[in-house]
């Protein structure tokens, strides 16, 4: 357990800037679009004990302490002061650090936990459960403050104001990385180039040594970024407890030796937690190779052994096989929020991404050109997949290949409505596992159970399609969607 200071000095931390990817409560905005409302269901500053706990819940422990939660799962907030961490959790929990995947909201402070109101209880995974009633249409959220990711990650600022550190090569990234001491801040830019004209046979690249990987290992406030017209031929990953992490206009394809593009993973018993990849390019290659089936490259945003508290934002994402998986298997599965919004994904084959059970929520992306599967939800998962736009997509939204299957609530997506297969090109092809279950009749299979605590944005679909390309991927300068 922390070292809690009790005396009066405590309160000189508050006026700090939050911890990055903490939840904290929004200040109320003014001039929003009528339209406009703040979610994730945080009380205002002036209600009694409002600062320690989000709107709606009910203290149960100071740290230290058990919460008896009950045999149905529920939401459990642990934190003070406008900043605490979320899951969900059931029978008797103890209001710990460790409990919440090491997180420590307010270093030096005792932490509260809170619980959430009872959910309803989730549909049994076999056989598949009736569809929910469709929700109402829910009006447009406030857009996220200024810094946030727009996802679970929550606010990410990587680095900060460090003094960049400019690289041109892997092992350069790699030797800035090890002499950083893990905390206080660490900016990476890299300005290398690689011309991927080069690889004139990409069936070639497979079959070669495992390119280099530059590793963030237990180390925390680091940002990597690329200069525009930088590119990349070897792979990333954030390992162990490392927290507070960005990667942005980073142009990353066709590895060596089937390798991941951006892998963050738990190891040793630390997990990742509050990653936010932003503004990459990202890409190999659909051919299928002699003797590698659909392994000739590995995955591009892979999230395994239990990192949790990711944004994937205005990533493009093409010509790929499996793109994205959430588990490494049936047995990786834990409570895991994940957000993918204004991603652009084009000719690509399946995973995006593969879920295994915890939370996802996918809005305003583009998935152009699906080969084979879309957004799988498996092992229990629920997905809330709003205000995206399906085109020329073969099983969009499914829920295959493992058992129990899992679930998804559509909201407000360009598809309404079987009627619109046609139009937009959706495709179905049946699974041959069993359990399984596509969105063939494009309802909602159960209500996202998990309030979102960020606020944000929804835009109308058809400005998805018309200019998200504009804006997603590397060498974009940041810029975001804007659909006035």
């Amino acid at each position: 357990m922390k070292n809690i200071r009790t005396d009066a000095s405590v309160e000189l931390v508050a006026p700090q800037p939050p911890l990055p990817g903490v939840l904290r409560a929004p200040r109320p905005r003014q001039g929003l679009a009528a339209m406009a409302v703040v979610v994730g269901a945080v009380a205002p500053m002036g209600a009694a004990h409002a600062v320690d706990w989000p709107s709606g819940f009910s203290k149960c422990a100071d740290e230290g302490g058990s919460c008896k939660v009950g045999t149905t799962a529920r939401q459990v907030s642990f934190g003070v002061k406008d900043k605490w961490v979320i899951k969900t959790l059931s029978g008797t929990v103890p209001c710990t650090s460790a409990t919440f995947g090491g997180a420590d909201p307010n270093p030096g402070i005792a932490e509260k936990c809170a619980v959430g109101p009872a959910a309803s209880p989730a549909p049994a995974p076999s056989p598949a459960p009736s569809p929910a009633p469709a929700p109402s249409p829910a009006p447009a959220p406030a857009p996220a403050p200024a810094g946030h990711s727009g996802g679970y990650a929550g606010t990410v600022t990587g680095g900060g104001s460090a003094t960049p550190v400019t690289v041109t090569t892997a092992a350069q990234m790699q030797a800035a990385i090890n002499a950083y001491s893990g905390s206080g801040g660490l900016v990476i830019r890299y300005a290398g180039t690689f011309d991927f004209g080069t690889i004139t046979d990409t069936c070639a690249q497979w079959q070669k040594p495992a390119g280099a990987i530059v590793e963030i290992k237990n180390k925390s406030n680091v940002t990597i970024e690329g200069v525009n017209g930088s590119a990349a031929n070897f792979g990333l990953a954030i390992k162990a407890a490392a927290s507070n992490i960005i990667i942005r206009n980073m142009t990353i394809g066709l590895l060596p030796g089937k390798i991941d593009a951006i892998g963050i993973e738990g190891q040793g018993g630390g997990v990742p937690s509050n990653i936010w990849i932003d503004h990459n390019t990202l890409f190999s290659s659909t051919k299928d190779c002699a003797g590698a089936g659909d392994l000739e490259f590995d995955g591009l945003i892979d999230s395994k052994a239990g990192a949790h508290h990711i944004t994937y934002s205005y990533n493009y994402i093409h010509d790929h096989q499996k793109v994205g998986l959430i588990g490494s298997s049936d047995s990786d599965a834990s409570d895991r929020y994940i957000t993918f919004h204004h991603n652009v994904y084009s000719n690509v084959v399946s995973r995006l991404p593969l879920q295994r059970a915890g939370y996802t929520h996918l809005y305003n992306n583009l998935y152009s050109n699906v080969l084979t599967s879309g957004a799988n939800i498996r092992m229990g998962g629920y997905s809330l997949i709003e205000g995206n736009y399906f085109e020329n997509a073969q099983n969009p939204v499914t829920s295959r290949d493992s058992s129990p299957i899992g679930y998804w609530e559509l909201r407000n997506n360009n598809v309404k409505s079987p009627a619109d297969f046609a139009t937009y090109g959706i495709k179905w092809v049946a699974s041959g596992s069993s359990p399984s279950r596509d969105a063939t009749d494009w309802t909602t299979t159960a209500n996202f159970p998990v309030g979102i605590p960020y606020a944000y944005v929804v835009h109308d679909p058809a400005c998805v399609k018309q200019k998200l390309a504009g804006v997603a991927g590397a060498g974009k300068n940041l810029a975001t969607l804007s659909c006035n």
